[in-house]
């Protein structure tokens, strides 16, 4: 009995050696002695090794092995069988798993579905109101949702247009997504209506409801409420009462009922013959989350004294409230929807993916729900089985994957050859993190900025708004530089744009500034085409939409197509445009491009608003218009204008502000100035050199008259300067005064130079007479 004093640790001594002697009863020693060595091995925990908790996954790059190095340790301990079952849960993540971001009438048309699906709950507006009053939540898909409390429902009006209320007989089409789980206040006993219906036909009335029962579903037809028995088709399925998402068609083909979940198709478990039910009232309605008492409870409020009479248009009496969300409630009535198209509307674009069938080892099993949930691989050998298991791939096929967490649970059961030693193998929980994607880039580029004369406008087409629009869609994405030996330098990380093909689900055409004035003015675009191409169009006074999946090559077709029109008259002259587009129900957003547009009205026209009139002030009276330019029009203000600066066309819009005439009038009023001044200088010049000519003419003369008394006065160096704005006939006017005027004063001279004792001295009148004949003996010049 030889025992250890501690306990052998592998972290310390790993090898001991020691020997060991025999000894007989006379204490006779053996011969040889024996060696002993003990090793310490690691403690041995069966489990899962090389396996990372954390895995990163990058959207748009495939799959993505989950265990590339993991393998199962067993003590040394024979296995006969394993079986793993690898689960992603992604019930968090919009309605149970990544799918398109698009809506539900979008995705029905990805998806191949025919048109004349009707929309059961729609997004609340002006005509279509009766949601408008349910409680509203959002998904991470964008997708609307719909949350019914237990003591609301919503009534689809007869005259809301939807159609599903005449279109239903007995060849129709129910879609949903419902999530539903057990009250506990109500237990399993009440039943829950989703939708009642009563509806008329050719033949009369007849009725159908579909509702939940704890677990159960239930489908209530009735062909013909006046001779026909009601017929109850039931289904129990965990999905009605697992308070998760789930999709859910019911195809009915009477007498035939196929209901799909998740995209797999079930048969009813129970057909019930209801003839004891009770007929409900004859009167078209639809309901959605609750249904109206039958015929027997009216009678019992008849019985009560203190009721009322309920008789045709009165409030239906509601009970059976639905508790739980729905979201894409459609109806398609007269046909039904092909199996395709409803496991494509269920279809996950995430899941678990096994990407090497081709090298599973023998005796190997692989299975997949139809959810991609759930992986489930089953062998015999280990080594075999790690192979498999390190081809388990994480898989998500959209390229704008939604980021987040999804959790990851490996779950491992074997069977020993012995039972009472047989290892057990413990649970790996890890998570994948989905990144965030690189956004795509829309944008919008064109002619921002063009003018048109009023004429163009007021034709039956208008003028396009967008008439050389491009949009393009592209990624910007991080790219690692390669190491340039030339290049000394930090080579730092780049940012490369790849140029996607990708489609966009709306356009909206909004305006800056007032709406659009109905009786003036409005956007023209043929609705016959799009609806051709699955598109909606809402054309109203404030903005122009266009909704609906479909690649960026036809919508910038569409929108090529958006004219401008204005009746004949209007006086309108600028308006700008703003138009961006979204995709993937709005998740993503383009650049807002903006288009401005200018009306060129004709000078001739009767009407002209004052501004323009006074606009016109800036133009000078003398100037006009060449006879044969009158009548035309400008096709571009800015080729033109430079060219014929005062043609009988001008933009409107480009009316003289206040700083502008400033400007023009100081700018007239300083040229005034300098010409004036120019003028002063030029005067005062000519004046200094006539009174150097005059005394110069003054003293030559003085000695003249000292030597020759008897010379006469002369003249012909003088002129007159008169106003050059005076008439040719008042010119000769004077000139012939001057003349005579020269006469008179000769002769008055010689009669006093005779009469005169000195003749050397003239006189001071006759000086002052000749200071006058210089003023006045001036010639005219023209």
């Amino acid at each position: 009995n030889i025992e250890n004093t501690e306990k052998l640790q592998y972290s310390g001594e790993r090898l001991y050696k020691f020997t060991v002697t025999a000894y007989d009863c006379g204490k006779k020693r053996a011969f040889d002695d024996a060696e002993v060595e003990i090793q310490v091995k690691p403690t041995c925990k069966p489990s899962w090794q090389g396996w990372n908790k954390r895995i990163e996954y990058t959207p748009g790059t495939g799959s993505l092995a989950l265990f590339p190095n993991i393998h199962l340790e067993t003590c040394d301990e024979p296995l006969w069988n394993i079986q793993a079952t690898v689960e992603l849960q992604t019930n968090h993540v919009a309605k149970g798993c990544d799918r398109d971001n698009y809506s539900e009438k979008s995705l029905r048309k990805l998806c191949g579905a025919a048109t004349g699906e009707v929309d059961l709950l729609p997004v609340p507006s002006p005509t279509a109101n009766w949601t408008a009053r349910l409680s509203v939540h959002y998904s991470q898909d964008s997708s609307l949702i719909y949350w019914f409390n237990g003591s609301q429902a919503t009534q689809v009006p007869m005259g809301s247009g939807t159609g599903a209320l005449e279109g239903l007989s007995d060849h129709f089409t129910l879609s949903l997504w419902m999530k539903h789980g057990v009250t506990p206040s109500k237990g399993k006993r009440e039943e829950e209506t989703v939708i009642c219906s009563t509806m008329q036909s050719e033949d009369g009335y007849s009725h159908y409801s579909l509702a939940v029962h704890g677990c159960r579903i239930a489908f209530l037809y009735w062909p013909l409420l006046e001779s026909a028995r009601p017929v109850k088709f039931l289904w129990k399925l965990e999905q009605v009462c697992d308070d998760e998402w789930h999709h859910y068609a019911l195809n009915l083909e009477f007498p035939t009922v196929t209901l799909y979940v998740d995209g797999v198709s079930y048969d009813p478990a129970l057909i019930h013959d209801n003839g004891l039910i009770h007929p409900p009232r004859r009167e078209s309605s639809l309901m959605i989350g609750a249904c109206w008492a039958e015929e027997k409870n009216k009678d019992k409020m008849k019985g009560n004294e203190n009721a009322t009479d309920v008789g045709q248009g009165d409030p239906l009496p509601l009970h059976h409230y639905f508790h739980g969300y729905l979201a894409g409630f459609t109806a398609r009535p007269g046909s039904l929807e092909s199996r395709e198209v409803i496991e494509c509307l269920y279809a996950c674009r995430e899941g678990l993916d096994y990407s090497d069938f081709d090298s599973l080892g023998k005796g190997m099993k692989v299975h997949v729900n139809p959810s991609q949930s759930l992986l489930t691989l089953e062998g015999d050998d280990v080594e075999t089985f790690n192979h498999a298991i390190q081809h388990v791939a994480y898989m998500n096929s959209l390229r704008f994957a939604t980021p987040g967490v999804r959790p990851l649970k490996l779950t491992t059961s074997v069977k020993c050859f012995s039972e009472e030693s047989c290892v057990s193998i413990p649970d790996v929980e890890g998570y994948v993190v989905v990144l965030q994607p690189d956004a795509p880039q829309i944008l919008l580029s064109g002619n921002s900025h063009f003018a048109r004369p009023a004429s163009d406008f007021e034709g039956p087409e208008g003028v396009p708004l967008f008439p050389d629009l491009q949009i393009s869609c592209s990624i910007s994405h991080q790219v690692e530089a390669k190491k340039d030996e030339s290049w000394h330098g930090t080579v730092a990380d780049t940012r490369m744009s790849d140029e996607i093909v990708h489609n966009l689900d709306g356009c909206e055409i909004s305006l800056v500034g007032e709406d659009l004035d109905p009786e003036r003015e409005y956007l023209l675009l043929d609705g016959a085409s799009l609806r051709q191409r699955g598109l909606e169009l809402i054309n109203t006074s404030a903005y122009l939409s266009v909704t609906g999946v479909e690649s960026i090559a036809v919508y910038e077709e569409i929108l090529r197509q958006v004219a401008y029109c204005t009746r004949h008259g209007a006086a309108l002259y600028e308006r700008k445009f703003r138009l961006s587009c979204t995709e993937m129900n709005g998740r993503y957003s383009s650049n807002e491009f903006t288009v401005e547009v200018n009306v060129l009205h004709n000078m001739n026209r009767a009407a002209h608003p004052n501004h323009i009139m006074s606009s016109q002030q800036f133009m000078h009276r003398g100037h006009h218009l060449p006879p044969e330019l009158s009548g035309h029009s400008l096709v571009n203000v800015h080729r033109n204008s430079s060219m014929y600066p005062l043609m009988g066309l001008i933009l409107l819009p480009m009316v003289p502000s206040a700083a502008t005439i400033i400007i023009v009038v100081c700018v007239g009023f300083l040229a005034l100035m300098v010409i004036l001044g120019v003028l002063r200088i030029h005067s005062l010049h000519r004046r200094g050199d006539g009174q150097e000519c005059t005394g110069e003419a003054s003293g030559s003369q003085g000695g003249g008259r000292a030597n020759e008394s008897e010379m006469f006065w002369d003249d012909s160096a003088l002129t007159i300067i008169v106003n050059p704005m005076e008439s040719y006939q008042s010119c000769q006017e004077q000139a012939a005064e001057a003349a005579e005027s020269k006469a008179r004063e000769a002769a008055e001279e010689e009669e006093d130079s005779s009469d005169s004792e000195s003749p050397d001295s003239p006189s001071s009148d006759a000086t002052d007479d000749q200071r006058i004949v210089s003023n006045r003996d001036v010639p005219c010049r023209y």
